[in-house]
């Protein structure tokens, strides 16, 4: 088949109308994906320049998520400092009761609420984690955050072990001695109405003083001509925590703590109940556990400066990591994106062009139409 000449107007007017169809096609991509630079092939420095401030930033983006992560994890431990804080309070506050108290049995009791608020700050310090990762949990916990795409800007942050409140490099505060009841037998001749002046170990003119493990009186007793076995079991029964049964020429007395019966006299010798007293038994003792608590009370103050630190800087990291990751993309965008009202009037003025080139056309067209009128 021969080939269709055409005019050199008709050739003309064709070409500029399909230059105009790629223009048109070229803004209409523009303007359909918001890009100026939609490919290498657009403007290759452009295209990767931007692809690599897009890539930092996602890079970027995903860090800012684990900086997230850790704030919370800061903040689950921080709380549980301030929790764990006001148990120690309150374990101060046992041991404060326990001072102002001279009976045996409440100073026993407030030992084992104390005791049970340790077991307490334990548990809370295992329950202070945040998605597996517990700062106050101590060995395998510590923190790492990352604050660059390649790692080299990062912060580590130490755990520290509550969950054994008796570890020394953590609260240093152990469980107090609970008290037990033990037992102490007198031989004493007779019935409960035989005087004790008649007994052997006793004669009329001793005083028995009878005291606890602080050395405070609780009792005591002169013995006179009158006195019995019956007014000595009495005693001992009136005391908070002790009591006495006589039977077979033996008084066996029983307290909840360490009861020691002493005599003006050689005899009876001082005996004691065999019990154990409990670790609020002794002022001494108490001035000792409050120390250790202001000591921890202390420890804790610091380890929540030590994570409020560490936190204002992820806080701040993150802060100016989500700051950087909107200039990168905004960079980004400077080299690709196009602007969407200069690109609709480049349409406006490509479809005016294509009207008028159509109209060319045509124009073209009719001029070599005009040569058939000459046959």
């Amino acid at each position: 088949m021969a080939d269709i000449t055409l005019s050199s107007a008709v050739r003309s007017n064709l070409n500029a109308l399909q230059a105009t169809s790629n223009l048109m096609s070229s803004v209409q991509e523009k303007l359909a994906t918001g890009k100026k630079v939609n490919s290498a092939l657009d403007n290759p420095n452009s295209f990767f320049t931007a692809k690599g401030l897009e890539n930092r930033a996602s890079d970027l983006s995903t860090l800012l998520d684990d900086m997230g992560q850790s704030v919370q994890t800061l903040k689950a431990a921080d709380e549980g400092i301030g929790a764990i804080s006001d148990l120690v309070d309150a374990a101060k506050a046992k041991a404060n009761q326990a001072q102002q108290t001279s009976s045996q049995t409440e100073r026993a009791q407030f030992a084992r609420e104390y005791n049970e608020l340790l077991t307490q700050i334990e548990d809370l310090a295992k329950d202070a984690g945040y998605k597996g990762k517990n700062l106050l949990g101590g060995t395998g916990n510590d923190l790492s955050v990352t604050f660059n795409e390649d790692g080299t800007s990062s912060l580590s942050i130490s755990a520290v072990d509550y969950t054994d409140t008796s570890i020394s490099t953590g609260l240093n505060l152990s469980d107090l001695a609970t008290a037990t009841t033990g037992t102490a037998t007198l031989a004493v001749t007779g019935t409960a109405a035989t005087t004790l002046d008649s007994t052997a170990n006793f004669a009329a003119g001793d005083t028995l003083t009878f005291t606890d493990a602080n050395g405070t009186e609780v009792a005591s007793l002169e013995i006179t001509a009158t006195t019995t076995i019956a007014d000595l079991e009495a005693v001992y029964d009136g005391i908070d925590g002790a009591s006495a049964a006589f039977a077979s020429n033996s008084l066996v007395v029983t307290s909840e703590f360490r009861l020691t019966t002493s005599s003006t006299d050689a005899t009876p010798a001082d005996f004691t109940t065999n019990g154990t007293d409990s670790g609020f038994a002794t002022d001494t003792s108490i001035e000792s556990t409050l120390s250790s608590l202001k000591s921890a009370q202390d420890t804790l103050r610091a380890q929540a400066s030590t994570f409020g630190t560490n936190l204002s800087i992820v806080e701040n990291r993150q802060d100016f990591t989500n700051a950087l990751i909107n200039t990168l993309e905004e960079g980004a965008g400077q080299l690709t994106l196009a602007d969407t009202n200069e690109e609709g009037a480049n349409l406006l003025a490509l479809q005016t062009q294509q009207s008028l080139a159509s109209t060319s056309l045509s124009l073209a067209a009719q001029a070599d139409q005009n040569v058939l009128r000459l046959f």
